[in-house]
């Protein structure tokens, strides 16, 4: 891909530059500044351009010659020796800041053969490239093309309708946005189909009753830390919440999104003409009844590109949210611990060994966690090696180095950039630990998959120092031909 890259900016600049010749009438083309053909013939032939004091001249790019087109990525490049990989990595990993003894293991990715490894089968905190663990049951489990919908049906009576949570916790307070993730349905379009069908009964003033039956459940992991909720490292799971308000570190999440959400929908209907008033939040529990008519639907976007957002943000809530989901559609309860049983259950059917890791939530946030290097290269490899599809896509839908998600400033530095645009990883930090889980093409088109896992940072050295090495790592496999 890099070499992709390289030669379409190349390609790219060449364009520019012609475009631009183009327009000042210097070379033939279609684009110009001059007016528009009267349709009179031109009085004469047309000068040949020269460089004087009333034209102006334009410099032709040139290409780096550094920026050769290269070879992508390819199955049938040459797998790198282990000794290459470990000569080529000795030198990062005698780092401090990684502690005396981070976890490390290399594969190649399409045969998973292992290249490197280090400590592999000793347990370390996983932090959030546990999230993995947690794709691979949402993925097998839950439809990746499924959407989850929030709906309005008519309540008990003829004045009473209910808004019925489905899972979608991004909704747009006013109209949905169809090429987006968050926000892709909108309340204001379920008000207007509501409003429609109120219509037909002249009813233009309703109670408002909400129904979370919906995987309902706790909504605070007991493990969790409460600081880190009032921190905004995560927000409470629930299944109804609007776009715009997940939590991100500084700016927590609201305490009661479905109260939130409640009356961002009385405001869309009052813009419909329709008076909406709600009922207190003790009658939200009651399920409406099978077959109630539905008065509209929303539908939110594809779970599988959910839970790529998720990831890509590391956003503990939104994972958790959908893992409770999948642990309630596999016959399990709504809670924290029926998701971690499933994401057990997943992962040893997968043929993932656990044995010895500690697992407390789905998302990595709970203190005490451990998982090997070993357990995350065995999951991450069901995506790199295309064996569980579902896996696949979300491998490829990680975070790429230096440009989206939680590597988006990540890769900056000169011994770092050149894995930028061509690695891609689930990323990991809390006090103490760092770590990152993905895939990388070395410089010979060859990809291959790591982990790398460091919990063991001397004090005074800092998580940041360690993440600053942890990207020098995946730099150090991206120029790696290591034959």
């Amino acid at each position: 891909m890099r070499r992709f890259l390289a030669a379409a900016v190349a390609v790219l600049m060449l364009v520019l530059g012609y475009g631009v010749l183009d327009v000042y009438d210097v070379v033939p083309g279609f684009l110009t500044r001059a007016a528009p053909d009267s349709g009179t013939a031109p009085a004469g032939p047309s000068p040949t351009p020269t460089a004087t004091a009333g034209t102006r001249t334009v410099g032709v790019p040139t290409v780096d010659p550094g920026a050769q087109p290269l070879s992508p990525a390819s199955a049938a490049a040459p797998i790198p020796s282990a000794a290459g990989v470990a000569a080529a990595l000795s030198a990062v990993l005698r780092q401090p800041s990684l502690g005396p003894a981070p976890g490390v293991l290399v594969r190649d990715a399409f045969t998973g053969q292992v290249l490197l490894q280090r400590g592999v089968d000793r347990e370390h905190v996983p932090a959030s490239t546990l999230k993995l663990l947690t794709a691979l049951a949402v993925n097998t489990t839950l439809d990746p093309l499924a959407t989850m919908p929030t709906t309005v049906v008519q309540g008990a009576t003829a004045g009473q309708v209910v808004l019925v949570a489905g899972g979608d916790t991004m909704l747009a307070p006013g109209k949905g946005r169809p090429g987006l993730v968050e926000g892709r349905a909108g309340l204001a379009d379920l008000a207007a189909q509501v409003a429609t069908a109120l219509q037909a009964s002249g009813t233009s003033t309703v109670t408002l009753r909400l129904d979370l039956s919906h995987a309902r459940g706790p909504r605070y992991a007991p493990t969790w830390l409460p600081a880190d909720v009032t921190a905004g490292y995560t927000g409470g799971v629930s299944m109804l919440g609007l776009a715009g308000e997940r939590a991100v570190p500084g700016h927590p999440a609201p305490r009661d999104p479905e109260a939130a959400t409640a009356a961002a929908f009385v405001a869309a209907l009052a813009k419909q003409g329709v008076t909406a008033r709600l009922t207190p939040e003790k009658t939200w529990t009651t399920p409406v009844p099978t077959g109630a008519v539905e008065l509209g639907r929303v539908e939110s976007a594809p779970i599988g590109d959910v839970l790529a957002l998720a990831l890509d943000q590391s956003d503990n809530a939104l994972t958790e949210g959908l893992a409770r989901q999948a642990a309630v559609k596999a016959g399990g309860a709504a809670t924290f611990a029926a998701a971690v049983a499933l994401v057990e259950k997943v992962a040893t059917a997968h043929g993932v060994d656990l044995t010895g890791s500690v697992i407390k939530d789905t998302s990595g946030l709970s203190p005490g966690q451990r998982v090997s290097p070993r357990v995350l290269s065995d999951v991450l490899q069901l995506g790199a090696d295309g064996s569980v599809p579902a896996m696949q896509e979300t491998v490829a839908r990680l975070p790429v180095a230096g440009l989206t998600g939680t590597l988006h400033d990540r890769f900056t530095t000169t011994t770092t950039r050149p894995a930028a645009g061509i690695a891609r990883a689930k990323t990991g930090t809390l006090t103490g630990a760092s770590a990152m889980a993905g895939t990388v093409i070395d410089a010979d088109g060859r990809v291959l998959s790591y982990v790398v896992q460091a919990d063991r940072i001397p004090p005074g050295v800092g998580t940041l120092a360690a993440r600053a090495t942890l990207d020098r790592f995946v730099a150090a496999l991206a120029t790696c031909g290591c034959r």
